[in-house]
């Protein structure tokens, strides 16, 4: 299957990340190289984009379509939370630009194989993004204790009947192991009510996210790195992320406003003693959010946020 991926708010992330010919870029998430392949094209000679991806399938497609720039692309098969030791291996200290496109590919939703997709009734239940790694979603369904299958489900799915589901899951996997996409998404529809699930969206949708981010670490990658992400900025580079849903929102909206007021001097305090310094500031006070057209274009885009913080000007 080709590797198929229309990147998400691709002209705004490309505009915010104020691209200089002779700068240093990463893109963390490489995906189909839409971005990479936007940011690779306005380089110069002394220009270089360092593009990361955890998914393999990524890598192949993204060096496919990254070929006529590669001369000033690097390509490599990581994660992102290891994005200090990746520029570290390359010579590179600091970066201009770091663009993140969180969640799920195109291509990992419509390869069946991959598992990701609650519409494919015979899929296996994967959902490694990186499949290098030994843990599957089949693993964590069928492992998992009773009581920590309701905290994913609730925590990471937002399901206010997480409880019920976890619980239909045990009691099905003594039957027999749950193995495909299908037989889940049955196991989960079965303890949702049906008039909920009239009016509520596919009812696997938030179990199944819980399960992708579980397994991949997505929530603890994204949270445990951002710190280092700033740090990695030249003065007034911009990091910029584009997020799916409101937890991953969530993490970078705090991770933003703290990075911006650090102080936690009490309010009432006439001068800071603190002495924690703002590292810059956010260029987004409010997310930038798909335009009508783009939504009409892809319905993926519709959930999509866009948060840009640019470094200070100086460095302490």
């Amino acid at each position: 299957m080709e590797f198929n991926h229309k990147s998400v708010l691709l002209e705004e992330a490309i505009e915010y990340l104020q691209i200089k010919p002779d700068g240093i870029y990463v893109d963390g998430t490489l995906g189909g190289a839409g971005h990479s392949f936007e940011i690779a094209k306005r380089l110069g000679g002394n220009g270089r984009l360092i593009g990361m991806d955890q998914d393999e399938d990524a890598v192949r497609a993204a060096a496919a379509r990254l070929k006529p720039y590669k001369s000033c692309v690097t390509i490599v098969h990581s994660n992102y939370c290891n994005i200090k030791e990746v520029l570290s291996g390359e010579g590179i200290q600091k970066a201009d630009g770091i663009l993140l496109d969180l969640g799920v590919s195109s291509y990992q939703l419509d390869a069946a194989e991959r598992g990701f997709s609650y519409r494919e009734k015979n899929a296996p239940l994967d959902m490694r993004m990186d499949q290098r790694q030994n843990l599957t979603a089949e693993d964590i369904v069928n492992e998992y204790s009773e009581t920590d299958l309701f905290h994913i489900i609730r925590n990471y799915g937002e399901d206010r009947f997480a409880k019920n589901i976890a619980k239909h899951i045990v009691s099905a996997r003594k039957e027999r192991r749950i193995k495909t996409s299908g037989e889940l998404t049955e196991i989960i529809a079965a303890a949702i009510p049906k008039k909920v699930q009239m009016t509520g969206g596919h009812p696997a949708k938030r179990t199944f996210q819980a399960i992708r981010i579980e397994l991949n670490h997505e929530l603890e990658a994204l949270e445990n790195t951002l710190d280092e992400m700033t740090d990695l900025l030249n003065p007034n580079g911009r990091l910029c992320i584009i997020t799916f849903h409101s937890l991953e929102d969530r993490i970078v909206k705090k991770h933003f406003k703290k990075s911006e007021n650090p102080c936690t001097c009490p309010k009432d305090f006439p001068v800071c003693v603190c002495g924690k310094k703002s590292k810059g500031r956010c260029v987004t006070r409010k997310p930038v959010l798909p335009k009508e057209e783009e939504i009409a274009a892809n319905r993926r885009a519709k959930s999509a946020k866009l948060r840009v913080f640019e470094k200070s000007e100086r460095e302490d």
